[in-house]
């Protein structure tokens, strides 16, 4: 894969993930142009408000996440991650947990963070609950996540991905984002593990 064919891919996703709530905002719209029913009318507006938070958390995430955010040598700080990763699952089926210690990462490990907390969420089809664990000491990043929820399961695609197995030209814009996190450990030198526990969480380690 190039980096043209890699980058084209990420737009893909990025513009696929904004697709839903921002038609929404559109449909809300439209119905607050022709609705005259007071009682139709506030839940149109409810549908807008929400659907445009939801495009905000999206965008916000992704252009940490996937985006350049900030110069080389660049830190980022976790309770800003955290935050950002709240709001993206807020109003969803899966519910986060963020035990993490209020540190500077280097970027690449804070995206990494990002992008493997998005992966665990992602892993829970019928909803559940990711607890993030983070080690304390900011010159050697670690972290631990577990996704838990009914039917909690990794993919085959998700799992070649993760283990750098993954066929190139067989990689979709579905199936970016974990390449993106395998990518994402190698440049930092760090190991990412994906497996399914004893219980059926689902956990990814770093560090």
């Amino acid at each position: 894969m190039t980096e043209i064919e890699f980058s084209a891919l990420m737009v893909s996703k990025v513009c696929h993930d904004l697709v839903g709530p921002l038609g929404a905002v559109i449909n809300g719209l439209e119905v607050l142009e022709d609705e005259r029913d007071a009682d139709m009318r506030e839940e149109a507006l409810k549908l807008v408000t929400s659907s445009a938070n939801q495009a905000l958390a999206r965008i916000q995430f992704m252009r940490i996440a996937f985006g350049a955010a900030g110069s080389a040598g660049a830190e980022l700080d976790l309770n800003e991650v955290g935050r950002l990763v709240t709001e993206l699952l807020a109003g969803g089926k899966v519910t986060l947990e963020w035990n993490v210690p209020h540190v500077y990462w280097a970027k690449d490990w804070a995206k990494l963070l990002m992008n493997s907390t998005l992966l665990a969420a992602d892993c829970l089809p019928r909803g559940g609950a990711v607890t993030v664990d983070a080690g304390t000491d900011p010159a050697m990043p670690s972290f631990r996540i577990r996704a838990s929820g009914l039917n909690a399961r990794i993919t085959e695609e998700v799992g070649r991905s993760i283990r750098g197995e993954a066929q190139m030209e067989a990689v979709d814009a579905r199936g970016i984002q974990p390449y993106l996190t395998h990518r994402l450990s190698r440049t930092v030198n760090a190991g990412l593990t994906i497996a399914l526990a004893d219980d059926g969480a689902v956990e990814l380690t770093s560090g």
